[in-house]
């Protein structure tokens, strides 16, 4: 994993990158850094209009429906914004990658950091709601916080694989940002499994929604100490720590296979 021990090695760089991208994303803005706390809130909150306001798309005997989906949002936003971000990094910056030698891998690795930031502030908002509306959260919500860190693990990898890609397949990022829909609505983030149509006759596709969608038990696993009151399910925690040492080491193969012609093809 000599991929990842440049972070270590390179830290000031990395730092340099991280705080060049955080700055670059609230750019002009008024509140600047503020954006990172209001941003995340906004968007919990237009989801929540749209989906358990307007669309009342509330699971049978689901109480706090709102929180239940703020409860699975965080997760999904931090992956799909990292994902997208991420993909297309190193394309972006091209110009800086042709010039300079440093350790290209910082460069979607700073991306994806930037976005825990974000990710953090939604965590924040949600243990806060879970914590007043759900006491018996209270002794489990600390719990979310290794499974967050589990996830960016998960993320960081994954988007270290597709910005390699995307340096020499243009097609990566376009490939990603079509894929993310319906994989939104492929994730129990608006609703349980169990409470599928059909679920008891078809056990066999919620099995596969949940086995075969990585970021179901990464969900689950989220929502369960902060909605539940009650620590991750041991299967979903053993999935995620599965699930993120096979991402980190698909970013590093496949970072490795084509290192060699980013700088030439970016």
């Amino acid at each position: 994993m000599s991929v990842y021990a440049d972070l270590l090695r390179h830290r000031e760089l990395f730092g340099s990158l991280f705080r060049r991208d955080l700055r670059a994303k609230y750019k002009g803005s008024l509140l600047g850094l503020a954006w990172t706390l209001a941003l995340p809130a906004a968007l919990m909150l237009v989801y929540l209009v749209v989906f358990a306001v307007l669309w009342k798309a509330q699971p049978t005997e689901t109480e706090h429906y709102w929180l239940f989906l703020l409860c699975g949002l965080p997760p999904w936003v931090f992956v799909a914004t990292s994902l997208q971000s991420g993909a297309r990094s190193i394309v972006e910056n091209a110009p800086i990658i042709r010039k300079v030698r440093f350790p290209r891998q910082l460069v979607p690795l700073s991306v994806v950091a930037t976005e825990v930031v974000a990710f953090t502030a939604m965590t924040a908002i949600v243990v806060v709601l879970a914590l007043w509306f759900r006491p018996d959260s209270r002794d489990t919500a600390w719990l979310a916080i290794p499974v967050g860190a589990l996830i960016v693990v998960f993320a960081a990898g994954i988007a270290l694989a597709l910005a390699s890609l995307d340096a020499i397949f243009r097609d990566v990022e376009f490939i990603v940002s079509a894929v993310l829909l319906p994989w939104f609505f492929l994730t129990p983030i608006l609703y349980q499994l169990d409470d599928l149509p059909g679920a008891s006759s078809r056990p066999w596709l919620v099995d596969l929604l949940h086995w075969g969608n990585p970021l179901t038990p990464a969900i689950e696993s989220y929502r369960a100490p902060l909605y539940g009151g009650e620590p991750p399910p041991a299967a979903d925690l053993a999935y995620l720590c599965v699930a993120a040492v096979a991402a980190l080491a698909l970013g590093a193969f496949v970072f490795r296979s084509v290192d060699d012609r980013i700088a030439s093809e970016a």
